[in-house]
């Protein structure tokens, strides 16, 4: 790890904290603004590798988010009632167990105002874990991983990696095919793409396979039966009290258990997670280390979660505007100024390392 350079664990931590703050808007301007944030700090911090290259990936998956719940609103409606209409579809009749469903009939604009906002919600989540994956190294991250979860993280490692590794492999053979004069789009080019990059996914998985079991992957060591009995106690319970809690913290009738109980699990989890690391003994070679850049990065996250639950409390109003009557939302200033804390890793982050021209390699 290069001295001042960020924990993966807080990348994901700011990332996560960008992310509690869209589920607690549907405020499109927000959710714009938290998505402008996100991509400026990508833009900014994105290293040159090849699995930092999925950002643009997640955008598009998130803008066909978007696109498809639109057109299921359009189309199923939204059950919300409007005034203003854009157009009628024919309507289909359905049978009276289907009570309360249509399929066809009148598109309103209260209605597609209503389908957009919880559409942006959604893609804006989608959109900050793209960044996460963007701006953290998977490997990295895996060293951080508690022994107890060592099995667990690589596999969350090896999926995160999946996505980046395909679409790099993607771009590559469209090059080449490009470069001989074959096409590269359309459902033909997609076929003649398809099946190399499946073999390539199968050939990294084969080696990634003989590698993990050259190094003695899965082997723990003997500990006594009511150690793994209370471990298995302390995780299940802490893992249940963390859902409940993280339920309450970001719902309206939860707001008095809510932050006890996720607190209770999260100590009760913890005290899981290091008796059971005593199964699986690990080194690790230069380990990263948690600086204060770190700690800055994970805090920025946080407190943009923190302060926007806080004004959802207090304004509900400004950060979940109404379609009913249909006005254009307004951009609430405070919770605006605490979306911009989210930029704080832009200025305190080194810079990437810029890749070496071919002139200089030479």
């Amino acid at each position: 790890m290069r001295d001042g350079a960020v924990h993966p664990g807080a990348w994901w931590l700011w990332a996560l904290g960008l992310g509690v703050a869209a589920t607690r808007t549907t405020n499109p301007l927000l959710l714009a603004l938290l998505v402008a944030v996100s991509a400026y700090v990508v833009t900014a911090r994105r290293p040159h590798a090849p699995w930092s290259r999925s950002y643009d990936a997640f955008v598009k998956l998130a803008l066909a988010v978007i696109a498809v719940r639109l057109v299921f609103t359009v189309v199923f409606g939204s059950g919300v009632p409007g005034t203003r209409v854009l157009v009628t579809l024919p309507e289909v009749p359905l049978p009276a167990w289907a009570q309360g469903i249509r399929l066809g009939g009148e598109v309103t604009a209260e209605g597609l105002a209503y389908g957009l906002y919880q559409a942006m919600k959604l893609a804006a989540l989608l959109i900050c874990v793209g960044a996460a994956n963007a701006l953290a190294n998977p490997s990295r991250l895996l060293k951080a991983v508690p022994g107890a979860l060592y099995e667990t993280g690589v596999a969350v490692v090896v999926a995160l990696t999946f996505a980046p590794h395909l679409i790099a492999d993607v771009r590559r053979l469209r090059a080449a095919r490009r470069l001989r004069g074959r096409p590269d789009k359309g459902v033909r080019g997609l076929l003649q793409v398809g099946l190399p990059v499946l073999e390539g996914a199968l050939e990294r998985s084969v080696a990634l396979a003989a590698a993990m079991d050259a190094r003695g992957y899965g082997r723990t060591a003997r500990v006594p039966a009511a150690v793994r009995r209370t471990t298995a106690a302390l995780t299940l319970g802490g893992l249940l009290g963390v859902c409940a809690g993280t339920y309450g913290v970001l719902t309206a009738e939860g707001g008095t258990y809510g932050l006890p109980v996720l607190l209770a699990g999260l100590a009760a989890a913890l005290a899981g997670l290091w008796l059971g690391g005593r199964r699986s003994p690990r080194t690790r070679y230069r380990p990263d280390r948690w600086n204060a850049r770190s700690g800055l990065v994970a805090a920025s996250g946080a407190a943009a979660a923190a302060l926007l639950a806080l004004a959802g409390a207090r304004d509900p109003a400004a950060l979940n505007p109404g379609v009913v009557p249909l006005t254009a939302p307004g951009l609430p200033l405070w919770p605006a100024a605490a979306v911009l804390l989210g930029l704080l890793p832009a200025l305190v982050t080194p810079a990437p390392d810029r890749p070496a021209s071919p002139e200089e390699a030479s």
